[in-house]
């Protein structure tokens, strides 16, 4: 397996590229909406990174002949994560790292960041084709796969911290990616894209106007099946989803931003009604469902009067949060301490969702947790945040994120899980912060 490093990072490069798409988006903007496509957004102000971007070939299978191209900063992790920046139409891989922060964040963080990139002539990602929307099918979704499994083999990657974000098209393949690969991805976070299977056609044509236009409409289930059927049996954790989108997009219309949240509430289990609303910035409103903190299994933001070209400068900070990948380096050692725990489940059939809020009741800052708690008989936890969980089932112990390690004297945290069960839908009645039995409320 070799690779083939290309330096795509030259400052002059970068300064025409940035002109160039500037150009391009303002034509696109002007063009009639009956030809429009996906393109690009705006470019953000970014802070220009300090390592390389290279190309990378021979990466694998790879039947839509997509590029590689590769940032892994100086500062890089041991067993980093890896985020996967998907471009719009019109766009490449070396324009998404020219113009987005990821690469920058990347520097600060100590993650890898893959950039696929199209050679088809339209530069838009394959989101229609059925090849494209069955796991393992074909085309760009395999390439994107392929990458990935490269750069985990390539840098011992943490195959758990897998992320995919994209704008427009890559949107779109965003919404694919985590369809096709639920077991790949631990979340993404798409900028003004549809929902999984809204852009099929069966015709080769990339484009679909119904979808495009908004027009085409289901029920949660519905939405939640086309997701489950490109990857037929699949029943392990599904990754959470964060959604943006612009009140008024005119090239892909805003009732696919409602679509898809319908679609991956359905698919992660929870209610449809939000469990928090805010406005963390003027003009946005900000829904989270299933869980009220950072890591909700489905987060989505609304912009008023915005366009299709969202994307601004502290969005793709803020998708990192969502990610948990904003954290300062290894958790500190849990030391003991007094707490309270309050926990409460949601729950339906054979699932549940549980809401837990720690809270440190002593009178020292504590720097790193573990939360032990034994599952009723029939649970096992499929998916949650806040925290990671092992074992599934049994006596569980949640371990603090990167981002949420400390709690200082009467500071709370609020952790979730998602579980099924075969009858008792309860939550646990005992904790343990780092060894120390926690009160109950």
């Amino acid at each position: 397996m070799s690779t083939t490093p290309r330096n795509t990072a030259r400052r002059p490069l970068r300064s025409v590229l940035v002109v160039l798409l500037t150009l391009l988006t303002a034509a696109l903007l002007g063009a009639p909406a009956a030809s429009a496509r996906p393109e690009p957004a705006a470019s953000a102000a970014v802070v220009a990174p300090t390592a390389t971007l290279t190309e990378v070939t021979n990466f694998g299978a790879n039947p839509s002949n997509l590029q590689m191209y590769l940032y892994v900063p100086d500062s890089v992790t041991t067993n980093p994560a890896v985020v996967v920046a998907v471009h719009y139409c019109t766009g490449s891989g070396p324009a998404m790292y020219t113009n987005t922060e990821w690469a920058s964040l990347a520097d600060t963080y100590g993650f890898v960041v893959v950039y696929p990139s199209v050679t088809r002539a339209s530069k838009c990602f394959d989101v229609s084709s059925p090849q494209a929307l069955t796991r393992g099918g074909g085309s760009d979704p395999v390439g994107i796969k392929s990458m990935i499994d490269w750069t985990v083999g390539t840098y011992s990657a943490d195959r758990s911290r897998i992320f995919a974000t994209g704008i427009s098209s890559g949107a779109m393949m965003t919404n694919v990616l985590l369809g096709d690969y639920p077991d790949v991805f631990a979340a993404g976070a798409a900028f003004a894209g549809v929902p999984f299977g809204c852009f099929a056609t069966t015709d080769g044509s990339e484009w679909n106007s119904a979808c495009s236009g908004g027009t085409i409409t289901h029920t949660p289930q519905e939405w939640g099946d086309i997701v489950r059927a490109a990857y037929p049996g699949y029943t392990g954790a599904r990754p959470r989803m964060q959604v943006w989108h612009g009140t008024e997009d005119d090239v892909l219309r805003y009732p696919n931003f409602g679509e898809e949240i319908k679609q991956w509430t359905n698919v992660l289990g929870v209610s449809q009604t939000p469990a928090a609303t805010d406005s963390p910035v003027s003009g946005w409103t900000r829904t989270r469902y299933g869980a009220t903190g950072d890591q909700a299994p489905v987060e989505a933001v609304s912009l008023q009067g915005v366009g299709h070209n969202l994307y601004t400068t502290g969005m793709a900070t803020r998708a990192l949060t969502f990610f948990g990948l904003d954290g300062d380096g290894p958790a500190p050692q849990p030391q003991p301490g007094a707490c309270k725990v309050t926990a409460t489940t949601n729950a339906w059939n054979t699932g549940l969702t549980a809401s837990v809020t720690l809270t440190n009741t002593g009178t020292t800052t504590i720097n790193g947790w573990q939360l032990g708690f034994t599952l009723p008989a029939g649970q096992t936890i499929t998916n949650g945040w806040g925290a990671t969980y092992a074992p599934a089932s049994g006596a569980v112990t949640a371990t603090n994120a990167s981002y949420n390690g400390t709690l200082a004297a009467n500071a709370s945290v609020t952790i979730g899980y998602q579980a099924n069960h075969s009858g008792n839908s309860a939550a646990p009645t005992t904790y343990t912060l780092n060894g120390t039995v926690c009160g109950a409320s």
